[in-house]
């Protein structure tokens, strides 16, 4: 027999959801602690009822013993009497008494251990009860902070990645906006090499045909 088969059977059908869950966690401490009660307290019970046919078993054994010392004599007296027939049925009798306190002897070994283990267990359970007592506050003020604190992680994580994120985009849009400025301002200001050549001809072409309409002019004057 094991104590925490049953508790373990009472705990699954009623706080399965609420341990997944955790969402109220002095609710679910204090319904553990009630189930370890009610578990002690039957346990013990049905503890006091095995303790009891522990003893029973003891003085059935005790007679047995007795009786297998009386058919003995009754033997003996028997054989003295010259009755071997009866002597015969007196140690038949002592040999089924003696089968009986073999049987007897085993079950009460078995059990014996059963109550080692169950008193093991019983102890085992009650430092537990006693642990979760001590150790309620305890529990459901860690359970606040770490539920607090993920909470917070999650928070941060998400909130801050988005944040930097967005902050990085708008320094990127900027960077660009500062760029096109400044290729703005520098429009029609840096003039290559090429192109002052090419406003020399240009110059010199004009002086020329400036000189050709002054002379025409003279001319026509």
């Amino acid at each position: 027999m094991n104590v925490f088969k049953r508790f373990s059977d009472i705990l699954n059908s009623n706080l399965n959801s609420m341990l997944d869950k955790a969402e109220d966690p002095e609710k679910l401490v204090n319904m553990i602690i009630r189930e370890m009660e009610t578990t002690l307290f039957n346990v013990r019970s049905e503890s006091a009822k095995t303790i009891a046919n522990k003893k029973e078993m003891q003085r059935q054994l005790k007679d047995f013993e007795s009786e297998v010392g009386s058919w003995q004599k009754r033997a003996e007296l028997a054989l003295d009497k010259g009755r071997d027939d009866l002597a015969k049925q007196a140690l038949e009798e002592k040999h089924r008494i003696t089968q009986a306190i073999e049987v007897q002897s085993k079950e009460l070994g078995a059990l014996e251990l059963a109550l080692e283990k169950l008193e093991h267990d019983i102890s085992k359970l009650q430092l537990k009860l006693n642990e979760a007592v001590a150790r309620r506050k305890a529990i459901v003020a860690r359970h606040e902070t770490v539920r607090n604190s993920i909470q917070i992680r999650q928070k941060i994580a998400v909130t801050g990645i988005d944040t930097a994120l967005n902050r990085f985009n708008r320094f990127e849009k900027r960077l660009d906006e500062m760029e096109a400025e400044a290729e703005a301002m520098d429009l029609g200001q840096n003039v290559s090499l090429s192109q002052q050549i090419d406003g020399l001809q240009t110059d010199e072409n004009l002086n020329k045909e400036l000189e050709d309409l002054k002379l025409k002019l003279k001319k026509a004057s």
